[in-house]
């Protein structure tokens, strides 16, 4: 079964910190690994005026080993380093950051939207909500803590309540591209592709240079079809931003919509370059090899999604009958099992067992697993033919037939899709 896949990306955002002033004054520190300020007026200058996350960490980190700072002083310092933790993903010593903050009551909010930020990218969205729900009750005209609540709860599969979210952002923040871009996701989410492609576009309009916006608009002219807007919206996204994975990946999946199939594998190749683990587009591009009939760069782009994802039974399935066409029918079998474990009652996976029952001569099995497939769907052509030569296999010519019949009544060339699996 191949599916195509849209991933509509989101950021989340800090509290600004509070800068303040250090009297002067040297002290040694043990700070992190990293570079390190040569004078506590340069460690203030890195802590509270570099975009460098590597010097602002140790900057505070030198001001902080002072052990001399007042309440205030070390709260700043705490939030502006826990920032740049998260901004390098060192999310439990950013959670310790601006848990520190927290004890300090004028910028307890600042803390607490922060350390919620943290744990919604460590996956604890639960604790994000809780500290995103404290941070706007003691700052109700936070327009950062309604948007990074809105992600958490477009993360937990909320978009009402993401869209709610992002509506109190843009209230106190009109101008800002990025809440009506995650806004668009949310109505997405929520089957609302019109009000999506409004705020799309406002984010295009408010940031000409948001690549970010153009490749989720694609996505958005594409599930309507709509592909010439869908690959200009692609192509601008791309050449605002040549690094971006998935906007190769996606626009790999209209050319391969299209039956270009040499540029989505070159836009495949370019995606997986970029993001190695990029199991979805192994997968992706695993299909278009099978379709040409290249099985064994097929087989390898499955067992690489499997490698990136060990659940992707979407790709287990694939790889199943990969293997039949290789002659590695028990191999096959084992996957198409493991596949119905993540997945189960998927009707293709147990038509794919079906294939691989038939391989080794186990007919009734076959039988049996098209059957619970055909329940599930019954106009799975693949199916009714399987069945059809299983049924002919044990001598039961007139039901054999009929199946075929129903089977090439729905999809004229299914014998000849068949024939690679080598069961007739």
């Amino acid at each position: 079964m191949r599916r195509s896949w849209k991933r509509l990306l989101v950021r989340g955002r800090l509290a600004a910190a509070v800068l303040i002033w250090l009297a002067p004054g040297l002290a040694a520190t043990a700070a992190l690994a990293g570079p390190q300020p040569s004078s506590e007026a340069a460690a203030q200058a890195w802590c509270f005026g570099n975009k460098d996350p590597a010097q602002r960490i140790g900057g505070c980190s030198f001001l902080l080993a002072l052990r001399k700072l007042r309440e205030k002083q070390r709260a700043g310092a705490s939030l502006n380093r826990g920032g740049a933790f998260l901004e390098s993903n060192d999310l439990d010593r950013a959670i310790a950051d601006f848990t520190d903050v927290i004890k300090y009551e004028p910028m307890r909010a600042k803390g607490l939207a922060n350390r919620g930020e943290a744990y919604r990218r460590k996956g604890d969205v639960a604790a994000a909500i809780a500290d995103l729900d404290r941070a706007i009750a003691l700052d109700p005209r936070d327009a950062i803590a309604y948007y990074n609540r809105g992600i958490a709860h477009s993360d937990r599969g909320e978009p009402d309540l993401a869209i709610a979210d992002y509506n109190e952002a843009i209230r106190f923040s009109p101008k800002d591209a990025w809440y009506y871009n995650n806004r668009g996701n949310s109505y997405i989410d929520a089957k609302q592709p019109d009000r999506a492609m409004a705020d799309y576009d406002r984010a295009i309009r408010l940031d000409p240079k948001f690549a970010l916006a153009y490749y989720n608009r694609g996505n958005a002219y594409r599930g309507r079809d709509d592909l010439e807007h869908a690959l200009a919206d692609y192509d601008t996204s791309l050449r605002l931003d040549p690094r971006y994975a998935p906007a190769y990946g996606n626009r790999a999946r209209l050319f391969r919509d299209r039956g270009d199939i040499d540029r989505a594998l070159a836009d495949l190749d370019q995606s997986l370059r970029l993001d190695p683990a990029g199991y979805r587009d192994y997968y992706a591009r695993g299909n278009l090899h099978l379709g040409r009939q290249d099985y064994p760069r097929a087989f390898d782009d499955f067992s690489n999604a499997i490698k990136f994802n060990a659940k992707y039974a979407a790709a287990l399935n694939a790889r199943c009958l990969t293997r039949v066409i290789l002659g590695q029918a028990q191999q096959a079998l084992a996957d198409c099992e493991q596949s119905l474990q993540w997945k189960p009652d998927d009707p293709y996976t147990l038509d794919s067992r079906g294939i691989c029952r038939m391989k080794l001569g186990e007919l009734d099995a076959a039988i049996a697993d098209f059957d619970a497939a055909l329940k599930i769907n019954p106009k799975l052509p693949s199916s009714l033919y399987g069945r059809g030569v299983a049924r002919r296999k044990k001598g039961d010519a007139d039901a054999a037939q009929a199946d075929i019949a129903a089977a090439q009544a729905i999809q004229a060339d299914i014998a000849r899709e068949f024939a690679p699996y080598g069961v007739e």
